[in-house]
């Protein structure tokens, strides 16, 4: 039986350069990387500032090789959820932003900077951790 994933934990990246990055899980398979990289995994981020927030595959997170170190419990129930994301239909192309688990029609213009939704498997995060941004649109 795998592990629980539980709202506001803290998990230890580790990086192939020795180092670590942090994730905090939120609502709907989401997870917020932090912009706090350390070579400790007792070196905790101090603030809420996120690399970037994307949905993640549930077994990256109970596989046990990405550590809990941590548990930042959320305001409120709103802010457990991960911010908009962008949708794009393969076929038509049109655009959708999903948020709070609604989806409704939207524009180019407003996906404007928003993260592709998508969910992601833990090798592609680490190499967009390590700055490589090929695999994500």
């Amino acid at each position: 039986m795998g592990k629980r994933i539980k709202l506001g934990d803290i998990h230890a990246i580790p990086l192939p350069d020795g180092r670590y990055a942090f994730c905090r899980v939120f609502k709907d398979g989401c997870i917020a990387v932090y912009a706090h990289i350390s070579h400790s995994v007792d070196d905790l981020p101090g603030e809420e500032e996120y690399q970037f927030v994307v949905g993640v595959y549930a077994d990256v997170l109970k596989s046990g090789l990405w550590k809990v170190v941590g548990n930042r419990p959320f305001q409120d129930s709103e802010e457990q959820w991960p911010p908009p994301m962008c949708i794009v239909d393969s076929i038509s192309g049109e655009y959708s932003i999903y948020h709070m688990g609604e989806i409704r029609k939207s524009n180019r213009d407003d996906c404007d900077g928003l993260e592709i939704a998508a969910v992601w498997e833990a090798e592609h995060i680490v190499a967009r951790i390590m700055g490589d941004t090929t695999w994500h649109g």
